[in-house]
């Protein structure tokens, strides 16, 4: 993952948090190894569904070399965006969050930040 020069990460336990350096929102990525083969389309979105309290309406989305479901929505005055992306065994499950009114600033940026989401050469069950 390529991130801009006004954009941080840290590793944190069993998860990466990403931010912007105005404090408006941050990313945090979980990942979830799948012990025998490859997760579908169908499980991805079948995950997602399972793993959400809220009814929420699940788009196809791809991530650099991850496909998965992607949807938003507000919860206790914060603006939210999820993902469920797999790639092979490899399932990532995204969010970003900031204050609901700030919803939307950072969109573009996130945007571009998870298109860069790649899996190393060589090794397809670790994603940079």
């Amino acid at each position: 993952m390529q991130l801009p020069p006004e954009w941080w990460a840290e590793a944190e336990d069993e998860s990466i948090l990403i931010g912007d350096r105005d404090d408006v929102g941050c990313i945090e990525v979980s990942t979830l190894h799948k012990e025998l083969g490859d997760f579908d389309a169908a499980e991805v979105a079948h995950i997602a569904a399972e793993e959400s309290d809220l009814d929420l309406a699940w788009e196809k989305v791809h991530l650099g070399d991850f496909v998965g479901v992607s949807a938003a929505f507000l919860e206790d005055e914060a603006a939210i965006r999820e993902w469920y992306v797999a790639r092979g065994g490899m399932l990532l499950y995204i969010t970003y969050s900031c204050e609901a009114e700030q919803q939307g600033l950072d969109d573009a940026a996130v945007d571009e930040i998870l298109a860069t989401l790649a899996v190393l050469q060589g090794s397809p069950s670790r994603a940079k």
